[in-house]
């Protein structure tokens, strides 16, 4: 049976050991082949172990020091540069010197892309990484990429998202042609700027399973397995999303504790409201993967709870089974060598 090692930057996000320890803990009782080694101040993440109540003398834990902590709102260049022995280098050099198969952070977005493509370097034929994700839709959930690794893209960068991502959504979810979709302003072909119709040709000539383009509400409502985007109009459409539901929740609180016969209706509906929550919960889709590095790193949101930071590890973990990097290095590889002859 063969055991995988997760790093977790254990000193990352807005909480620290106090979500990520027991995380930790929660995902090896949730996968048995799992082994995770903590990266951070050892006093502190002995504590919070001690805290949980593990047996220190378990060795599917393991603690390695990191002197320094990259903070939230620190310059990815600083942090390059000043921070060599932070939790989220060290927990990256890891992966890089084969001791870790992936990295988990919570911490700084910027600093976490910046030194694991310092670090891991890039896939060969790649210059430029990816952020994916999941989002809740109407039948399942929807991946979506580039989630904000890129401002500015060409139509062949957004092609190559199309094919990290149909690889990812391949390895993962075990769809054998996921449907590939390209957001845009319409549907019809002569809609969107120069990029994306370039993009758009580059995907229609190629072996993907490419749906044509999509409109924002696809991303919920249409019959689209991937959502490709560049990184500026991704992360807006993800900003967006996470502030809807925020204002939806808070407006139905309000509804239902506002009045006496809100409070009635309120009542009766919360079986239902249950689910609905349950089906929608963020924390359920917590967890971005950084495509297109030699390496696997999932970005934890920095307000995680320990649910949340929980998710994020078994998409690490998903991810080590199912060899998605190895699998985008030999899709990347063919292309190339097929373009060559």
């Amino acid at each position: 049976m063969s055991m995988f090692t997760i790093a977790v930057d254990a000193m990352g996000g807005d909480y620290g050991p106090s979500v990520t320890v027991p995380a930790s803990i929660n995902s090896l009782n949730q996968f048995p082949q799992l082994n995770l080694i903590l990266v951070g101040d050892e006093a502190k993440i002995g504590a919070s172990l001690k805290d949980s109540g593990w047996d220190l003398g378990n060795n599917r834990i393991q603690i390695r020091h990191a002197s320094q902590c990259v903070e939230m709102h620190e310059s990815p260049s600083k942090a390059l540069r000043n921070k060599k022995d932070s939790s989220m280098r060290v927990a990256i050099n890891l992966v890089k010197e084969g001791v870790a198969d992936a990295c988990v952070s919570a911490g700084n977005t910027g600093a976490l892309m910046a030194t694991a493509r310092f670090v891991l370097k890039m896939i060969p034929g790649l210059d430029r990484p990816a952020i994916i994700s999941t989002l809740p839709a109407l039948e399942k959930h929807t991946y979506m990429l580039d989630l904000g690794a890129n401002v500015e893209s060409r139509a062949e960068h957004l092609f190559h998202f199309a094919l990290m991502g149909n690889e990812l959504v391949k390895a993962v979810e075990h769809i054998k042609k996921p449907k590939v979709g390209l957001l845009n302003i319409g549907e019809e072909e002569m809609k969107g700027n120069e990029q994306v119709k370039k993009a758009a040709q580059l995907l229609s000539d190629s072996e993907l399973n490419y749906v044509g383009f999509v409109e924002g509400t696809d991303i919920f409502l249409g019959d689209v397995d991937i959502v490709v985007a560049d990184g500026f109009v991704g992360n807006i459409a993800l900003k967006t999303t996470e502030g809807l539901a925020e204002m939806i929740a808070s407006r139905l609180k309000k509804s239902f504790t506002s009045s006496f016969y809100g409070k009635i209706v309120g009542l009766l509906a919360k079986p239902v409201l249950r689910a609905f929550k349950e089906e929608i919960d963020p924390r359920e889709y917590n967890g971005a993967s950084f495509l297109g590095l030699k390496g696997i790193v999932v970005k934890s949101h920095g307000g995680a709870d320990t649910l949340a930071f929980q998710n994020a590890v078994k998409i690490a973990y998903l991810e080590i089974e199912e060899n998605v990097a190895g699998k985008i290095n030999a899709e990347v590889e063919r292309l190339l060598t097929e373009r060559g002859r």
